[in-house]
Protein backbone atom coordinates (compact mmCIF):
# COMPACT_ATOMS: atom_id res chain seq x y z
CA UNK A 1 0.00 0.00 0.00
CA UNK A 2 1.67 3.21 -0.89
CA UNK A 3 0.45 7.05 -1.42
CA UNK A 4 -0.38 6.48 -4.95
CA UNK A 5 -3.26 4.23 -4.46
CA UNK A 6 -4.31 6.22 -1.21
CA UNK A 7 -4.75 9.62 -3.56
CA UNK A 8 -6.08 7.44 -6.35
CA UNK A 9 -9.01 6.60 -3.86
CA UNK A 10 -9.42 9.88 -2.16
CA UNK A 11 -8.56 12.28 -5.00
CA UNK A 12 -6.01 14.48 -5.66
CA UNK A 13 -7.35 17.58 -4.95
CA UNK A 14 -5.22 20.03 -2.16
CA UNK A 15 -6.50 23.67 -0.73
CA UNK A 16 -4.28 25.89 -1.44
CA UNK A 17 -3.12 29.45 -0.60
CA UNK A 18 -0.74 32.18 -2.07
CA UNK A 19 2.17 33.36 0.45
CA UNK A 20 0.50 37.01 0.80
CA UNK A 21 -3.10 36.22 1.67
CA UNK A 22 -3.43 36.92 5.23
CA UNK A 23 -4.69 34.82 7.99
CA UNK A 24 -8.15 35.63 8.45
CA UNK A 25 -8.44 34.66 5.09
CA UNK A 26 -6.37 31.41 5.49
CA UNK A 27 -8.58 30.65 8.78
CA UNK A 28 -12.25 31.08 6.46
CA UNK A 29 -11.02 28.60 4.15
CA UNK A 30 -9.46 26.52 7.02
CA UNK A 31 -13.34 26.45 8.32
CA UNK A 32 -14.98 26.30 5.81
CA UNK A 33 -13.42 23.39 4.05
CA UNK A 34 -13.25 21.67 7.32
CA UNK A 35 -9.45 20.86 6.82
CA UNK A 36 -6.67 21.42 9.36
CA UNK A 37 -3.71 22.99 6.94
CA UNK A 38 -3.29 23.95 3.97
CA UNK A 39 -0.60 23.75 1.47
CA UNK A 40 1.04 27.27 0.92
CA UNK A 41 2.11 27.43 -3.10
CA UNK A 42 4.61 29.55 -4.78
CA UNK A 43 5.81 29.34 -8.72
CA UNK A 44 4.73 26.56 -11.00
CA UNK A 45 2.44 25.07 -7.97
CA UNK A 46 5.32 24.06 -6.18
CA UNK A 47 5.09 23.97 -2.44
CA UNK A 48 6.63 26.93 -0.65
CA UNK A 49 5.10 26.44 2.60
CA UNK A 50 2.23 24.82 4.73
CA UNK A 51 0.30 26.55 7.22
CA UNK A 52 -1.63 24.47 10.05
CA UNK A 53 -3.77 25.26 12.49
CA UNK A 54 -1.10 25.04 14.81
CA UNK A 55 0.92 27.55 13.27
CA UNK A 56 -2.24 30.17 13.39
CA UNK A 57 -2.95 29.24 16.56
CA UNK A 58 1.11 30.14 17.46
CA UNK A 59 0.69 33.36 15.69
CA UNK A 60 -1.96 34.17 17.74
CA UNK A 61 -0.71 33.87 21.11
CA UNK A 62 2.40 35.67 20.05
CA UNK A 63 0.76 38.72 18.21
CA UNK A 64 -2.97 39.02 19.31
CA UNK A 65 -5.74 39.61 17.51
CA UNK A 66 -3.65 41.01 15.08
CA UNK A 67 -1.80 38.50 13.47
CA UNK A 68 -4.93 37.76 11.27
CA UNK A 69 -4.20 40.43 9.21
CA UNK A 70 -0.44 39.21 8.75
CA UNK A 71 0.72 37.30 5.73
CA UNK A 72 0.12 33.58 5.61
CA UNK A 73 3.97 34.26 4.82
CA UNK A 74 5.09 35.22 7.45
CA UNK A 75 3.39 32.41 9.74
CA UNK A 76 3.61 29.18 7.65
CA UNK A 77 5.83 26.76 8.55
CA UNK A 78 8.64 26.96 5.46
CA UNK A 79 10.33 23.46 5.95
CA UNK A 80 7.91 21.25 4.89
CA UNK A 81 8.18 17.13 5.06
CA UNK A 82 6.99 15.84 1.46
CA UNK A 83 6.05 12.75 -0.13
CA UNK A 84 6.03 11.05 -3.21
CA UNK A 85 3.57 8.65 -4.34
CA UNK A 86 5.65 5.45 -4.27
CA UNK A 87 6.37 5.90 -0.43
CA UNK A 88 4.90 3.58 1.88
CA UNK A 89 2.24 3.68 4.48
CA UNK A 90 4.69 3.29 6.90
CA UNK A 91 7.11 5.22 5.84
CA UNK A 92 4.44 7.99 6.09
CA UNK A 93 3.31 6.85 9.68
CA UNK A 94 7.20 7.09 10.88
CA UNK A 95 7.48 10.49 8.98
CA UNK A 96 4.57 12.11 10.62
CA UNK A 97 5.16 10.25 14.16
CA UNK A 98 9.06 11.52 14.24
CA UNK A 99 7.90 15.02 13.04
CA UNK A 100 4.98 15.30 15.19
CA UNK A 101 2.42 16.88 12.13
CA UNK A 102 -0.75 15.54 10.37
CA UNK A 103 -0.76 16.49 6.68
CA UNK A 104 2.53 15.00 3.92
CA UNK A 105 2.10 16.89 0.79
CA UNK A 106 2.88 14.98 -1.74
CA UNK A 107 5.06 16.31 -4.31
CA UNK A 108 6.04 15.04 -7.91
CA UNK A 109 8.83 16.28 -9.83
CA UNK A 110 8.83 19.30 -8.01
CA UNK A 111 4.93 19.78 -8.27
CA UNK A 112 2.11 19.30 -5.71
CA UNK A 113 0.16 16.59 -6.85
CA UNK A 114 -2.17 15.52 -3.53
CA UNK A 115 -1.79 16.04 -0.17
CA UNK A 116 -1.96 12.76 2.67
CA UNK A 117 -3.34 13.67 6.73
CA UNK A 118 -3.23 11.52 9.10
CA UNK A 119 -6.51 11.01 8.75
CA UNK A 120 -6.72 9.46 5.52
CA UNK A 121 -3.72 7.19 6.79
CA UNK A 122 -5.05 5.63 10.13
CA UNK A 123 -8.49 5.03 7.27
CA UNK A 124 -6.42 2.82 4.73
CA UNK A 125 -4.85 0.24 7.36
CA UNK A 126 -7.64 0.05 8.96
CA UNK A 127 -8.84 -1.37 5.84
CA UNK A 128 -5.33 -3.27 5.19
CA UNK A 129 -6.09 -5.15 8.75
CA UNK A 130 -10.04 -5.41 7.93
CA UNK A 131 -8.96 -6.99 4.62
CA UNK A 132 -6.14 -9.39 6.69
CA UNK A 133 -8.45 -10.87 8.90
CA UNK A 134 -11.24 -11.66 6.50
CA UNK A 135 -8.11 -13.72 4.32
CA UNK A 136 -7.35 -15.12 7.47
CA UNK A 137 -10.62 -16.00 8.29
CA UNK A 138 -11.05 -17.46 5.32
CA UNK A 139 -8.32 -19.56 5.16
CA UNK A 140 -8.73 -20.77 8.65
CA UNK A 141 -12.50 -21.54 7.47
CA UNK A 142 -11.19 -23.44 4.33
CA UNK A 143 -8.37 -25.26 5.42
Amino acid sequence: MNVKSILDAKGRAVATILPDATLAAATHMLAEKRIGAVVVTGAGHSVAGILSERDIVRSLSEHGAGALERSVAETMTRKVVTCSEADSIGQLMESMTDGKFRHLPVVEGGRLVGIISIGDVVKRRLAEIESEANALKDYVMNA
